[in-house]
């Protein structure tokens, strides 16, 4: 197959849109020119020739020569604007905005089966793993058992810090900030947004699941103790902000967003400062581990680069799990073992727990390890209020032909049955 030519033009040239400028320079076998720039301060100094920047979306937009739109820009409305516009105008579109794919996902099917043209983002999922394409190319839907990751660097940066280096929160987002993992506004990251975003459309590629992140249950780090970080180290536990999803028996999926305890064994545990890192578990391959920089201007620019070269050859997703196959469905009908450390019993719904393994109450703070419906956190709010924190056990998701065995065993113990 003849590689086609590519002429690019791209909407930012901030930390991504620069790295990229330099590695299109660096890459000259790609056959990729690079020939507009449109930027939104143009009295800002750059390291790049004047001429190639515009502040007029449609030098980029109504040029028949450029082929490739990339937009790396961090206002999810404009960059929808764009992309809608150049599918529609007859381009190919690699993007790096996640909050945008996440929020218009469908729009952004309906758009690509329209135009026919391909829309690429996997810098947006996990800057430099290419977990998207695997997912679409390499698991079929009935043998993907689960996926768990990491997909916030910044975060995983703050963690790694408060464990390692026994820093406070505050201490560790400012180390974040120096080094360009946190944004000036960390909130997108720290409360778990970020990472919610990228699990949303990474569930479509995964299991053909369209599903908005407000729907999803998620939380960041920002109710995590100090407290929590000693009683992780006495199990032996690390923290971590994990995104996941599995297959439960009934044939629907559970997925959510929140930190949990990895054990020392777990591959995730390695994953340490602004890496990502992603397990993926299959019918016969058994698990799989994917491990990279998940943050910074070259690891997400190499993604973008990666898209952009496979453009030469008419790539693009099928979303084989979503057209091809039954889509799977999320549900909240599952259990959930977790550990919750909080100041006042009042807050806790421990009624409505199956049932709590371990609880300790201190002068200050309580914790307890309990079993309980997840739809106690889907339809509620108190696990993220009053100074409460959740962390999953490792093995977080209990099924319910599970409970009844374990309400069974327990029953026997006892000597009731």
């Amino acid at each position: 197959m003849a590689q086609k030519q590519l002429t690019i033009g791209l909407f930012g040239f901030g930390v991504v849109g620069e790295g990229l400028y330099r590695v299109l320079q660096q890459t000259p076998s790609l056959k990729a020119t690079l020939k507009k720039v449109v930027i939104k301060n143009p009295g800002k100094k750059r390291n790049a020739p004047l001429e190639l920047f515009t502040t007029d979306r449609d030098q980029i937009l109504n040029d028949p020569e450029i082929n490739v739109v990339v937009e790396v820009i961090d206002d999810s409305e404009a960059a929808f604007q764009i992309v809608s516009t150049a599918l529609s105008n007859g381009k190919a579109v690699v993007s790096a905005s996640k909050k945008m794919i996440a929020e218009h996902l469908p729009e952004l099917l309906a758009l690509q089966q329209k135009t026919g043209q391909p829309f690429l983002y996997e810098s947006a999922a996990c800057a430099s793993i290419p977990v998207i394409r695997n997912l679409e190319e390499y698991y079929d839907n009935d043998l993907l058992h689960s996926i768990k990751a990491i997909v916030n660097g910044s975060t995983n940066f703050i963690l790694t810090k408060i464990f390692e280096e026994k820093l406070d929160f505050k201490q560790a987002l400012i180390l974040a900030q120096q080094l360009g993992f946190a944004e000036s506004n960390p909130t997108l990251d720290v409360e778990g947004y970020d990472a919610v975003n990228k699990w949303s459309f990474l569930l479509t590629h995964a299991y053909g699941a369209i599903v908005h992140p407000n729907d999803l249950v998620f939380t960041g780090i920002q109710h995590i103790q100090p407290g929590d970080a000693v009683v992780a180290r006495e199990k032996n536990f690390q923290i971590k902000l994990v995104a996941q999803a599995k297959k439960l028996l009934s044939g629907k999926v559970a997925a959510f967003v929140l930190p949990q305890f990895v054990k020392p064994e777990d591959p995730l545990s390695f994953v340490k400062n602004e890496y990502n890192g992603v397990v993926i578990e299959s019918g016969f391959a058994d698990k799989q581990f994917f491990y990279g920089k998940g943050a910074g201007s070259f690891p997400t620019a190499s993604a973008v680069l990666s898209d952009i070269s496979a453009l030469r050859y008419e790539y693009r997703y099928e979303y084989k799990k979503l057209y091809h196959h039954q889509p799977l469905e999320i549900t909240t009908d599952f259990h959930i073992k977790a550990y919750l450390s909080f100041d006042e019993w009042k807050h806790i719904p421990r009624d409505d727990f199956n049932w709590i393994e371990e609880w300790h109450a201190e002068s200050e703070r309580k914790y307890l390890i309990a079993v309980f419906p997840f739809a106690l956190l889907h339809s509620g709010t108190w696990w993220k209020e009053n100074n409460v924190s959740l962390i999953l056990a490792p093995d977080p998701i209990i099924e319910d032909v599970e409970v009844r065995q374990l309400k069974k065993k327990s029953l026997e113990l006892a000597g009731i049955v």
